[in-house]
C-alpha cells in the first residue's frame, strides 16, 4: 500500500495509544461503576464522603425561630410567612458565630421585587399590595415606615 494509507493509520493508532496511556495515569483507581451498578453512574468512590460533608448554606426559618421567636411568631400568619428569613438577611451558614449578626438588605429594590405595582391581571401580582416607587416615598427605605416581620400592621 502507498504511504497515503499507512501514514493516517499510524497517526490514528498513535492517538489511541496516547489516550489509553493517559487514561492509566490520569483516571483515579477508584473511578468507575461500583457495587450499586449503574444506578449512580460513573463516580469516584473515594469522593462519596466529600459529597456528604458540606453544610447547607441556607438553613430556613425553623433555624431562625430557635433564637428569634419574637420576629417569626406574627410573621408566619402574615403574607410574608411564605418568604424565608434568609431572603432578606442572607445565608445563615455559620451564624451565630460567624458572622455574629447577619447583614440585612434594607434596600428599596428588595421590597420592590414583589411590591412594585404591576397592572397585569393575569400575572397574579394584583393580589400583592403594590406601590408606584416614583410617588410612594421615593428614596426612603421601606423598613423606615413598614415592619417586614409584621406586614399586616399599619405603618409604624
Amino acid at each position: 500500500m502507498k504511504s497515503h494509507v499507512w501514514r493516517p493509520l499510524w497517526v490514528f493508532l498513535a492517538i489511541v495509544a496516547v489516550i489509553l496511556l493517559a487514561r492509566v495515569f490520569l483516571v483515579p483507581e477508584d473511578f468507575g461503576v461500583h457495587e450499586t451498578g449503574y444506578m449512580y453512574g460513573w463516580y469516584r468512590e473515594g469522593n462519596v464522603q466529600e459529597w456528604k460533608d458540606p453544610q447547607p448554606k441556607y438553613l430556613g426559618a425553623v433555624y431562625c425561630a430557635e433564637c428569634h421567636e419574637e420576629k417569626t411568631t406574627g410573621r408566619d400568619a402574615s403574607p410574608h410567612g411564605a418568604i424565608q428569613c434568609e431572603n432578606c438577611h442572607g445565608p445563615a451558614l455559620g451564624h451565630p458565630d460567624d458572622p455574629p449578626a447577619l447583614a440585612i438588605d434594607r434596600s428599596r429594590e428588595l421590597c420592590l421585587r414583589c411590591h412594585a405595582w404591576l397592572p397585569y391581571p393575569t400575572s397574579g401580582r394584583m393580589a400583592i399590595p403594590g406601590i408606584d416607587p416614583q410617588s410612594h416615598n421615593p428614596g426612603e427605605e421601606c423598613s423606615s415606615c413598614h415592619d417586614p416581620h409584621h406586614p399586616n400592621l399599619e405603618e409604624m
